[in-house]
């Protein structure tokens, strides 16, 4: 390809509204450009790569057993409503009405088409099992889409559904799934991490997260550097304290904190370590305020806090709530003189702390050397309350925790029979008794991928691609293209040899500075760079630079397309 013949149209300077640097070089290379909030055309460079993706995810679906299909953008209504997601969905989902007023959404995920079609044509345990895959564009309507195409609202994902006659052999088609993503993330060069995740609420009783860790990432990971444990902060259990409750060796005190509503604060004015401040909040679960308490270092985990029995879709208390139950303001709250209607749930870290300090529930006090059976009564419920944090136990008793940062780019679900009990998804089995269908569903945002190896991916001068994505293989840089007859020759040959060997190259024949030359090059990131100038052509040599290199190979121009040939092998090998 020849930039003659290419749209190549790049910007010195991001738009001021990018926030992220993909966001900043996507729109610099011009692989896309705005049309809305959170929607963007994808223009042929930005193309190239995203296809690139899309292949390798339908050559590893194929590969794993996945059959593809392609389902309708736009649904009706009562599919939804059968399950309930209709109205559970929330905002996100784009309702809208045909001529005949009746009511459609704009597909975000594809659970209740395939079940639907499953329940139609699937009669016996012999036509299981079986899972559909497509690569499709979806809509959200986010709230607040962002960072370019990371978070945006339109945007291309693969999903992919299986069916089973069991719970076993649901895990099978569960673990094929984990193995083609795995394969998937490592042909495309990313750097990730499989990790345990909340099943948050599309359901089901198992999920895997896999991340690209790059240091923009909006999700927290938990990870084990001595084990293979790895988990979403989301998931990821606070083992309980190793050691019992101390023994109390302070007196109770009375210390007056004016103004004075956060442990920090709290912590500095006593001359104590914040570990020995404990939070007080209140929340509401099942029309009853309720008192959690976490140590003051440790920040609330709202997931574990909806699986404790009893405070599932929890809320956080209003202030008239929190003054009518405790007397005293946000800030101030405390377990002591709590009334017996409103129970006390501590954090397993909390359960063993002994002369700590809490609010008094009283403005402008807090108590200091408070402790459990003394002074507050023993809690009604210990569990885990808190995100984990670096130096933890790890759950697997194997070392402790370190925490990663990381872009969500593939989720895995064992659903079991979340839709098919509600959409009456069932087959026979071989005694000919009706049973549920076991469904797994399985997530790719391709798009998200493409940003995600960006962000993972670059440095000052723009994106830094792996071979298995980049627009092109090989650039060719020809100094003084439109003054040389001999560079030009020679820049053309070396093209057309390339593309005739099957190698995507693009050939800057526009006659441009050096400099402007090699910063859109650089910029776009193409893995392979040929520099052809007058000079080296008379010493019988071009300059051959890896994108990722910091000095030049100089290469015999006869021998340079063997060369690349031999570079692109090694890469692909690795």
């Amino acid at each position: 390809m020849r930039v003659s013949r290419f749209f190549l149209s790049t910007l010195k300077e991001a738009p001021a509204e990018a926030e992220v640097a993909s966001q900043k070089l996507m729109l610099r290379a011009g692989m896309i450009r705005k049309v809305s909030a959170g929607i963007y055309s994808w223009m042929p460079l930005g193309l190239r790569t995203l296809r690139k993706v899309e292949q390798v995810v339908r050559e590893e679906m194929n590969r794993a057993g996945a059959l593809e299909t392609y389902l309708p953008h736009v649904v009706p209504a009562e599919l939804w409503q059968e399950t309930g997601r209709w109205d559970k969905f929330g905002p996100q989902l784009l309702r809208i009405r045909d001529r005949h007023e009746r009511d459609f959404l704009f597909g975000p995920t594809h659970e209740e088409v395939v079940t639907d079609i499953v329940r139609r044509d699937v009669r016996s345990y012999r036509q299981l099992p079986v899972n559909f895959y497509q690569i499709q564009v979806k809509f959200r309507d986010e709230i607040r889409p962002r960072f370019g195409v990371m978070r945006g609202r339109e945007f291309l994902m693969k999903d992919a559904y299986s069916f089973d006659v069991d719970r076993e052999a649901l895990m099978r088609s569960y673990d094929a799934m984990y193995r083609a993503y795995e394969r998937i993330f490592t042909r495309l060069g990313l750097r990730f991490r499989a990790v345990e995740a909340d099943t948050g609420a599309i359901g089901g009783f198992a999920s895997h997260e896999f991340q690209v860790l790059a240091d923009s990432g909006e999700d927290a990971i938990a990870w084990c550097p001595q084990s293979t444990y790895a988990a979403n902060v989301e998931q990821a259990e606070a083992v309980a304290p190793p050691h019992g409750r101390a023994e109390a060796r302070e007196a109770l005190q009375r210390v007056p904190t004016p103004g004075m509503t956060t442990c920090e604060e709290v912590a500095k004015l006593l001359g104590v370590p914040l570990e020995r401040t404990a939070k007080s909040i209140l929340i509401v679960a099942q029309d009853r305020v309720h008192m959690l308490l976490v140590r003051g270092d440790h920040m609330v985990n709202e997931v574990k806090v909806g699986k404790v029995p009893g405070l599932a879709g929890w809320r956080w208390a209003t202030d008239a709530e929190i003054r009518a139950a405790t007397g005293a303001p946000p800030g101030y709250l405390g377990p002591v003189g709590l009334p017996e209607g409103v129970p006390l749930v501590v954090d397993r870290s909390v359960a063993v702390m002994a002369d700590f300090v809490c609010g008094a529930n009283e403005p402008d006090t807090h108590l200091r050397g408070v402790n459990f059976g003394r002074d507050v009564r023993e809690p009604d419920a210990v569990a885990d309350l808190r995100n984990v944090v670096p130096g933890d136990r790890s759950p697997d008793g194997k070392g402790t925790l370190e925490i990663l940062r990381g872009i969500e780019v593939g989720h895995v679900f064992a659903l079991g029979t979340r839709y098919s009990q509600d959409m009456g998804a069932t087959y026979l089995d071989a005694s000919g008794t009706a049973r549920p269908i076991e469904m797994g569903c399985y997530g790719i945002g391709v798009t998200r991928v493409v940003a995600a190896a960006i962000e993972q991916g670059h440095d000052e001068r723009g994106i830094v691609w792996s071979e298995a994505m980049a627009p092109f293989a090989v650039a060719i840089a020809p100094i003084g293209y439109d003054r040389s007859d001999a560079v030009r020759t020679a820049a053309d040959r070396l093209h057309d040899e390339l593309e005739g060997a099957g190698i995507e190259v693009l050939l800057d024949d526009r006659g441009e500075r050096p400099g402007v030359m090699f910063a859109d090059l650089e910029l776009i990131g193409i893995p392979h760079r040929v520099t052809i100038g007058e000079r080296g052509l008379k010493e019988g040599s071009v300059e051959v630079q890896g994108r990722r290199d910091a000095a030049v190979t100089r290469v015999p121009a006869g021998e340079v397309a063997a060369h690349l040939r031999e570079r692109l092998a090694a890469g692909a090998a690795r």
